[in-house]
């Protein structure tokens, strides 16, 4: 029997990982009571420190979600932060700078990606974060940090759907709405790529490029309605819900019976299961499940060139209240980062 030899320690100069000092104070970015986008602002605050199984990465980049932007204002998470002064952000990519033990799979000086534990610790949007190991994994060999930033809540999301929840498969039909978001550009491919046939939904200028993604139909939502065009489905993945042209309720009557609906945004549509029931088609909500292991498997289909990430816009870290303001318009191709660091 062949044993693995141990890793030399995280903290050893012969390791081949970053050894600088890891400062007691760090930039971040951070608000004090929730409300617009002015609300955040730069800080010094301390350090964090890794306990257990986490490790502590140095960020590079630094991915900005919806969710950021409705905790910040009141909704999304909100409810979960302990204390204010808070560091918004769950996407990162970076460098492992403190390591659990010897052996660990992510030592000293590793290149990683993944989702931080916000609200519960401190988020992405800072120097440096903690994070589970079971949260992190190898970050993509062809992305640059800045790209991989980008992926991992999306994706993860977009997996989790088409994937565990939609059991994509050849000859299934799943209409995606709102795919050029950065949770439906992953689903449409993603779809695709498992041989489903794909109905998208977008504006005029992401169309052609939504067919490039593998989105077989197209149906541009501010001169079509969907349901007029969009014939009987198996399967519906819903990025809007009923915040705008009751999207979530139009969607039922494409459902063959049986078929299932998956709502995605929180608070988009509360009353969806009775409506799906009356409908006489499945429902269920969704929620990201961070998975080093379903990473992993991304990160492959990443440098395979199955799959892509789309950065639309990148951002200083100084410049998070912009990147806000940019993504609560609704309007994001893919995905918008923060750079926080150079690699």
């Amino acid at each position: 029997m062949k044993f693995r030899p141990l890793r030399l320690s995280p903290l050893s100069d012969s390791a081949g990982g970053e050894t600088a000092p890891i400062p007691d104070e760090m930039r971040a970015i951070v608000f004090d009571a929730v409300g617009g986008p002015d609300a955040l602002r730069a800080a010094v605050i301390p350090t964090p420190s890794p306990v257990l199984s986490e490790v502590l990465v140095r960020v590079v980049a630094a991915g900005v979600n919806p969710i950021d932007a409705k905790t910040r204002a009141g909704g999304g998470i909100a409810g979960a932060i302990g204390r204010f002064p808070s560091t918004l952000g769950f996407d990162f990519s970076g460098v492992v700078v403190v390591s659990p033990y010897e052996s660990h799979p992510f030592p000293v000086g590793t290149e990683v990606f993944g989702m931080a534990a916000f609200p519960r610790s401190g988020g992405s949007y800072a120097e440096y974060v903690v994070a589970p190991t079971l949260s992190v994994a190898r970050k993509p060999t062809s992305l640059s940090h800045v790209e991989a930033a980008g992926v991992p809540l999306a994706a993860l999301t977009a997996w989790g759907l088409v994937v565990e929840t939609a059991h994509a498969h050849e000859g299934q039909r799943i209409l995606i709405h709102a795919g050029s978001g950065g949770v439906g550009h992953f689903a449409v491919q993603l779809a695709s790529y498992f041989g489903a046939h794909v109905t998208a939904t977008g504006s005029g200028a992401n169309l052609g490029w939504l067919r490039d993604l593998g989105a077989s139909v197209v149906v541009d939502r501010l001169t079509s309605r969907f349901d007029d065009v969009v014939g009987e489905v198996d399967v519906v993945i819903d990025l809007v819900g009923n915040v705008h042209d009751d999207t979530g309720s139009r969607s039922l009557g494409t459902l063959r019976r049986g078929g299932l609906y998956v709502l995605v945004p929180t608070g988009s549509w509360p009353g969806y299961a009775e409506a799906a029931t009356a409908a006489g088609v499945r429902s269920t909500s969704y929620k990201v499940v961070p998975d080093g292991d379903v990473l992993s498997t991304l990160a492959r289909l990443l440098d395979s060139g199955a799959i892509q990430v789309y950065v639309d816009h990148v951002f200083s870290l100084p410049d998070a209240a912009e990147a806000h303001r940019e993504i609560e318009k609704g309007h994001t191709r893919g995905k918008i980062v923060l750079s926080v660091a150079d690699a």
